[in-house]
């Protein structure tokens, strides 16, 4: 049985994450931790998590338990993830990457670093949203330059990074099916006398408020007709319930990176 430790184990996805490797029958919940001065330190896991009682305690120190582990998920903020893979690299254990907000800078450090270990990252693990990536790809490719691409994101006004990851790994997708480079065609802002719209932009909005969980829409747009493909995220079980499913999938894998596109089996779809 694979043994599970959880970053931030007593934040929102931590709590779910934690439930969701109790519920997986090839998952053993084996420890969590949080900052060293964070009031859930010393609780039961579960407890905390609203669950049950697991007797496993939330530590505030992960060298301290991280032998205890297999596989590290982190969904926690993109410095600390920095910081947890360097000590994964170090005892070699696996890790399960969710945390958004990582710029190409962290994305090669920890391409540099999964020599170390095997790696799943991801900006968006919900089974859903991994299939909406592949379908937006592929109608991107078949509605082609006729059709204008815009992409909107909604999320709760907590959340620290925008666009989303998902709306980001989206305009690549979609950007790619049209043989575009989102570097080099993403609009990510439009106010005032902007002008017409240009042929190859891909536009990315963000809307932040209250506790919306995600959702995300792809436009298709073209003459006389559009096309909307969206996914609503109803909670943040689909995220936990893919980051298990990874952690489950990545221990034993090779060292190197992997995406949620190698878990679901989706790579060469």
């Amino acid at each position: 049985m694979t043994r599970v430790i959880v970053a931030g184990a007593a934040g929102r996805m931590g709590k779910r994450i934690s439930y969701m490797v109790q519920e997986n029958k090839e998952l053993q919940l084996a420890g969590g931790f949080e900052q060293a001065d964070h009031p859930d330190v010393g609780k039961d896991i579960g407890e905390v998590g609203g669950f049950a009682t697991v007797g496993v305690k939330i530590t505030g120190n992960l060298a301290a338990i991280i032998d205890q582990g297999d596989v590290i998920v982190d969904f926690t903020f993109h410095e600390a993830t920095m910081h947890i893979a360097k000590i994964a690299a170090e005892h070699k254990k696996a890790m399960v990457i969710g945390t958004t907000g990582l710029n190409q800078q962290h994305l090669e450090d920890l391409s540099t670093l999964s020599a170390n270990f095997p790696c799943v990252q991801a900006p968006n693990m919900a089974v859903g949203v991994n299939v909406l990536f592949k379908v937006c790809a592929k109608v991107a490719s078949i509605l082609g330059d006729d059709y204008d691409i815009e992409i909107v994101e909604a999320h709760h006004r907590m959340k620290k990074d925008a666009p989303s990851g998902t709306a980001l790994k989206l305009g690549e997708m979609v950007a790619q099916g049209v043989n575009r480079d989102l570097d080099e065609v993403g609009v990510f802002a439009r106010h005032g006398m902007i002008g017409e719209r240009t042929d190859r932009e891909i536009g990315i909005q963000t809307i932040r408020a209250g506790d919306i969980v995600g959702e995300h829409t792809v436009y298709f747009a073209g003459a006389g007709e559009r096309l909307e493909i969206t996914h609503r995220a109803h909670s943040r079980d689909n995220f936990a319930r893919g980051a298990a499913m990874a952690a489950a999938w990545v221990v034993g894998q090779p060292n190197g990176m992997y995406t949620m596109f190698d878990v679901l089996g989706l790579q060469d779809l």
